[in-house]
């Protein structure tokens, strides 16, 4: 199977940065994209940064200017810089990947971490 370790979620006042790093190991062949999406209480999961193999990155509305993806496709890991955090960025942040796997080298699933907690307050 995939796993996603997500970590560098944390408390942190607003104005401050966090750095989040998602590591994937296991039965990968070949990874696509790679992404962050968030979840607050009471709201939906929404996108907020995805970086695709080959492509451009693409980035929330709320975070655009703020938040910075980036990939080691050598280490198979995903970061997330987060500057200028905000009380309304509170969340937990997933980290996503499309993967295909040896047992089918040719499909892509999605696979998701666990999530890290990252809250903005002072």
């Amino acid at each position: 199977q995939v796993q996603l370790v997500e970590s560098g979620g944390g408390l942190v006042q607003p104005g401050g940065s966090l750095r989040l790093s998602c590591a994937a190991s296991g039965r990968i062949f070949r990874i696509n994209r790679m992404g962050w999406y968030r979840q607050a209480p009471g709201k939906q999961r929404e996108l907020v940064a995805s970086s695709p193999s080959g492509g451009t990155t693409t980035y929330a509305d709320s975070v655009k200017g703020r938040f910075t993806i980036s990939r080691d496709h050598p280490k198979k890991t995903v970061y997330l810089q987060m500057n200028s955090l905000q009380p309304e960025d509170t969340a937990v942040y997933y980290c996503n990947a499309e993967v295909s796997t040896y047992t089918l080298t040719t499909m892509y699933n999605n696979y998701w971490g666990q999530g890290t907690q990252v809250t903005v307050s002072s």
